[in-house]
């Protein structure tokens, strides 16, 4: 079976699909017409970002057996036109899972504890302590919004600290235990302190953290995203920060990104963009919440246990 790696990813991939018999192409280079230079010969993609495969695309492909995607989300994916031609759809949400959650700590306890503000003002020479007193995590409630692997992995991470976890998914239930109470969104809008986003950008979700959701809560919180930027109206947070309904954000991943990320840079930036750049209480890193050096190896090697157990029995 031909795969053509369309994205670079950790070889370990390579190694372990080479030795069970599979041919493995390096397309990394390739433009989409390159590759469909070879259209009767892909039986089998590994792809992270860089093409839109959507039915369009994917009905040029007549041999194509799997796509495997590094990393979680399938949004670049038409899964309904894989589903319906019998193409096997891997991904690999269980190989970054841990650095998400690591990730969704740190900006947490950093903003709680002002760190950032606190390291900018003694870099320019200025000492403020009551101005950058903390607040602490323990006793607070924390809402988890969407239960999947990421979600999970931060309620894990959570049990070292006195917390109260509620977590919402539309799509899961029975899942409470002794750390995680399962909840309603209603009880999530009556007591999170914070609200961490762990859910998938689609139609329902697109702009799913607007002013409605924003004004459901009965107190001011911490939100954090280390999902998909579009999923939170950026306006909407800015008002929420500008009137303190939200105390701070973290933000992994921004409405504004696209494959280019870097060129909104060259060109005038959105008011809400600037707003998020220059306010203490906002804290962004550029989509590496899953971004490790173990990550990359565990998003390789989950993908060759799935392509592999797949064809073996066949």
């Amino acid at each position: 079976m031909k795969v053509f790696f369309i994205d670079k990813v950790h070889p370990i991939l390579q190694e372990r699909l080479t030795r069970n018999g599979f041919d493995c192409i390096d397309a990394t280079n390739f433009s989409m017409e390159e590759l469909l230079m070879h259209q009767h010969e892909v039986q089998g993609i590994v792809i992270r970002a860089r093409f839109l495969l959507n039915a369009e695309c994917l009905s040029n492909f007549p041999n194509l057996s799997f796509i495997a995607r590094s990393g979680s989300g399938l949004e670049n994916i038409d899964s309904a036109y894989c589903m319906a031609h019998n193409i096997h759809l891997f991904n690999s949400p269980e190989g970054n899972r841990n650095a998400v959650a690591e990730h969704a700590l740190g900006m947490l306890l950093a903003l709680m504890n002002k760190l950032c503000k606190a390291n900018e003002q003694i870099n320019r020479g200025v000492w403020k302590r009551e101005e950058n007193r903390g607040e602490e995590l323990d006793g607070k409630t924390i809402g988890i919004i969407g239960y999947g692997n990421n979600g999970a992995a931060f309620a894990k991470k959570l049990r070292g600290f006195d917390v109260k976890v509620l977590a919402y998914d539309k799509y899961k239930q029975g899942f409470g235990d002794a750390f995680v109470q399962e909840s309603t969104l209603e009880a999530i809008y009556n007591s999170a302190d914070v609200v961490s986003l762990h859910i998938p950008q689609n139609k329902e979700t697109l702009f799913y953290v607007n002013e409605a959701f924003i004004s459901s809560f009965k107190k001011p919180f911490y939100l954090l995203n280390l999902s998909r930027g579009k999923i939170v109206h950026t306006e909407s947070l800015v008002k929420a920060l500008e009137s303190k309904q939200i105390k701070a954000a973290g933000l992994d991943v921004l409405e504004y990104e696209s494959k280019d990320f870097e060129s909104i840079f060259a060109h005038q930036l959105p008011a809400a963009f600037q707003y998020l750049l220059t306010s203490d209480r906002v804290l962004l890193s550029p989509h590496v919440g899953g971004w490790t050096k173990e990550s990359y190896f565990k998003l390789s090697d989950v993908l060759a246990d799935k392509i592999i157990s797949c064809y073996q029995h066949q």
